[in-house]
C-alpha cells in the first residue's frame, strides 16, 4: 500500500497506474483531515534521519534489503515508541489481548 495526501500528482492516472504496475495499492487521505497522514510522515522522517541520510546506496536491491532490515529488525523489534507506552511494536502486539466476538 502507498498512502498519500490529496496532492494532484497522487490522484493522476499516471501515478495510479504506475503504483498498480509496481504491485502497490494506492490509498489517499481524506480531504481536510490534517492528521490523516501524520503518523506515516513521522515514520518516513525518522527513517530518513536514522537510515537513508547516513550513506548512498549502490543499487535498489541493496536499498530494499536495508529498508527491510530497518523495519523488521530495528523498527519493529528494538525501537521503542512513545505512542505504545515505550514498547516496541512486537512487545505491544504480544501484550495486547484480542477478543473475538
Amino acid at each position: 500500500m502507498i498512502h498519500s495526501d490529496q496532492g494532484v500528482q497522487f490522484g493522476s492516472w499516471a501515478f495510479t497506474n504506475r503504483a498498480k504496475a509496481a504491485g502497490l495499492l494506492p490509498s489517499m487521505g481524506s480531504i481536510g483531515d490534517c492528521y490523516d497522514n501524520s503518523m506515516i510522515e513521522a515514520f518516513w522522517s525518522r527513517m530518513q534521519v536514522e537510515l537513508l541520510d547516513r550513506r548512498k546506496w549502490n543499487t535498489r536491491i541493496e536499498l530494499a534489503n536495508v529498508i527491510f532490515d530497518y523495519l523488521e529488525i530495528w523498527h519493529n523489534r528494538r525501537r521503542r515508541h512513545s505512542s505504545l507506552g515505550w514498547m516496541t511494536p512486537i512487545e505491544f502486539e504480544r501484550n495486547s489481548i484480542i477478543t473475538v466476538a
